[in-house]
C-alpha cells in the first residue's frame, strides 16, 4: 500500500507539472468520481486539445505564417485567434467570402478531433469609438461578429448545443491601443475549445 501511494503521488506531481507547462489550470472538485478518475479525465482532455492544436497548426500553416491566425494553449483552453481583418471588412459583421475556407479548416477539427468539447466564440475590438458604421458601440460590433462566426460554424455542422458567443468590445485588450499594430491585435475573434475539467471565466468546471 505504501508503495502504491508513493507511485500515485509521483504520477500526480508529474501530471501537475505537465498541465502547468501547457498553461492549464487544474481544478479538483469534491464529487462523485475518484481522484484517479479525475486525473485520467484531465489527461484525456489535455491529449485531446494537444491533438487539436497540432491538427490546426497543420491546416492553418499559411495563415499562421502570415500572422492572420494564432493557435495557442491558454488557461481557458485551446484558443484560435483570427485577426478581425481576416474575417470582416472594417466596421462590418458579415464574414468576408475569402474567410470561409479558413473557418472551414477550423470546423473540420471541431467536428472530429474535439467533437465532444464545447466551443466559446469571443468578439473583441480596439478602443476606437464607433463613428460611421451604425453600431451603437463596440460591444454591439464585437457581439455581432462573434455571432456571425457562431452561425457559420453551425452551418458547417458543429453541434449547436456546443456553441456560445460573447462580445467583449474593447475591454479585454491583448496589446496597447496607443499604436496601430496594437489596435490591430485587439481587433480579433477568438474561437475557444473549452476543456470539460478546466474552470474558465465564463464557465465553471463540470462535475
Amino acid at each position: 500500500m505504501r508503495a502504491f501511494k508513493v507511485m500515485f503521488s509521483t504520477f500526480v506531481l508529474a501530471l501537475v507539472a505537465i498541465m502547468g507547462l501547457s498553461g492549464c489550470t487544474i481544478i479538483f472538485q469534491k464529487g462523485r468520481r475518484t481522484d484517479i478518475e479525475k486525473i485520467s479525465k484531465l489527461k484525456s482532455d489535455l491529449n485531446e486539445l494537444e491533438r487539436a492544436k497540432e491538427e490546426l497548426e497543420k491546416r492553418l500553416k499559411d495563415e499562421i505564417n502570415n500572422k492572420q491566425v494564432k493557435v495557442e494553449m491558454e488557461d481557458k483552453g485551446l484558443v484560435i485567434t483570427f485577426v478581425s481583418e481576416v474575417l470582416f471588412d472594417s466596421g462590418k459583421a458579415k464574414l468576408r467570402p475569402e474567410s470561409l475556407p479558413k473557418l472551414n479548416k477550423v470546423a473540420e477539427v471541431l467536428n472530429t478531433t474535439v467533437a465532444d468539447l464545447n466551443i466559446g466564440i469571443e468578439g473583441h475590438t480596439d478602443n476606437q469609438p464607433i463613428k460611421k458604421s451604425g453600431w451603437k458601440s463596440n460591444w454591439e460590433l464585437s457581439t455581432a461578429r462573434a455571432l456571425s462566426v457562431l452561425h457559420y460554424l453551425s452551418e458547417q455542422h458543429v453541434s449547436e448545443p456546443r456553441l456560445s458567443a460573447v462580445g467583449y468590445g474593447e475591454y479585454k485588450p491583448v496589446a496597447s491601443n496607443d499604436t496601430k499594430a496594437g489596435r490591430q491585435k485587439n481587433r480579433r475573434v477568438e474561437i475557444v475549445v473549452l476543456p470539460k475539467t478546466v474552470k474558465t471565466q465564463s464557465q465553471g468546471a463540470q462535475p
